[in-house]
């Protein structure tokens, strides 16, 4: 008997290691999905820097959130034998590394934000410190119940503040530091001309394409294998992750009037909001909050681009820090039992909680980026930023000259 509860033991660890290192794999592929949405939206000259960007931040990031990042979020370090760390069979192991692939696509949200005249190493350095100290601070107080914050809201409104994959820790919190950043940075050269926004045309539609969709197929180990446990799987995430995303799609479709940049956005608009609440709404909650998030997505990108004139280059701050938001608050909307929801969350926690992490976020933005502005300075100078962070940078552009 001892045996076989020692062999059933060893099949679930092993069953939720590999669940959770497939989940890993797919938000892994996702940064590929990060990188082709920029270099698809940038100019040509500025295609190099955005798939380079996107591969040493994650670099960057990996090592940041091994050796601090992960121990401020969650109190776990990995400075102990390698026997100890293979226990449950590496179990421990995979849920850093599915972690790290949620930390590293903060930088790669920001990265479409400041694309096209922000400097690489700079930009290195800045991913570094918000990896290692601003992400894990709230992502533990959210994810891990530091500092009493979850405990508090549940005293207070009978629930804590529930975000299921991350609309608000990931996205609305990635989104309002790339806000922050974009200020920072300024307009890039030649993008308003007497107060009126003159057209920057993405550079490659299909890529653009191609990296919405590999976001699109990678969401669904964000959102599924959030729950971390094959025992957790649920249908119910994957149903609502797929009707938010195409809730979305539908929405900018029409209120963008057939614009593919647009188009191909919003069924990621979708997938922003719906990481919250994925676990508790009906289907139709998901399908309207989807919806909601893709009109929110145009409106808030035309917006920005042209009566705020905040140069937000792929939109970051509408897609991931308003429809992240956005999501935070639907959660407390449509995971109500009176909207067919499975209950057990409590609006005005979800309010809070989105407060709480746009305000870290785009105070740690301006700090992060601030420093490292007055230190070094983050923007390419104007004869660089003209012959575009290809050449500037990297010295070789997208194209052969053959």
């Amino acid at each position: 008997m001892e045996n076989l509860n020692s062999a059933v033991e060893t099949l679930v660890h092993g069953s939720n290691t590999l669940f959770l290192l497939m989940g890993a794999v797919m938000v892994l592929a996702m940064h590929a999905g990060f990188a082709f949405l920029e270099v698809g939206t940038v100019r040509l000259k500025n295609q190099v820097n955005a798939l380079s960007k996107i591969l040493s931040d994650f670099a960057i990031s990996t090592l940041a959130y091994f050796f601090i990042g992960y121990w401020i979020a969650y109190g776990v370090t990995f400075l102990q034998p390698a026997a100890t760390l293979a226990n449950e069979n590496g179990y421990a192991l995979v849920k850093f590394f599915f972690l790290l692939t949620f930390a590293a696509a903060i930088p790669a949200i920001i990265s479409g934000g400041i694309a096209e005249r922000a400097r690489f190493g700079p930009q290195l350095c800045a991913t570094a410190l918000i990896v290692a100290f601003v992400y894990p601070f709230f992502e533990g107080l959210i994810w891990n119940g530091n500092f009493g914050f979850q405990d508090w809201l549940k005293a207070e409104f009978g629930a804590a503040f529930h975000d299921f994959a991350g609309s608000v820790v990931v996205h609305a919190f990635g989104g309002w530091l790339a806000l922050a950043a974009v200020v920072l940075l300024g307009q890039r050269n030649g993008r308003y001309r007497e107060g009126r926004l003159v057209a920057f045309a993405p550079s490659n539609i299909p890529f653009l394409a191609a990296g919405s969709w590999i976001l699109i197929v990678g969401w669904f180990g964000f959102n599924v294998m959030s729950a971390q446990s094959l025992a957790g799987a649920s249908g119910l995430v994957a149903v609502n992750s797929l009707l938010a995303m195409v809730g979305g799609t539908v929405a900018s479709l029409l209120v963008g009037r057939n614009d593919p940049g647009f188009l191909h956005n919003g069924p990621l608009a979708g997938l922003v909001a719906i990481c919250a609440g994925s676990d508790l709404m009906h289907p139709i909650g998901a399908l309207a909050t989807g919806m909601v998030a893709g009109a929110l997505f145009v409106w808030a990108f035309t917006a920005t681009q042209v009566r705020w004139k905040i140069d937000d280059v792929l939109g970051v701050w509408p897609l991931h820090g308003l429809c992240g938001a956005w999501g935070g608050i639907a959660c407390g909307i449509f995971g109500q039992q009176a909207l067919g929801g499975l209950g057990g969350v409590s609006l005005a926690s979800q309010v809070i909680g989105t407060l709480l992490g746009v305000v870290v976020a785009f105070a740690g933005g301006l700090l992060v980026y601030g420093l490292v502005k007055s230190a070094v300075g983050i923007r390419l100078t104007k004869e660089e930023e003209y012959y575009g962070a290809d050449l500037s940078i990297h010295k070789i552009g997208a194209l052969s000259q053959d």
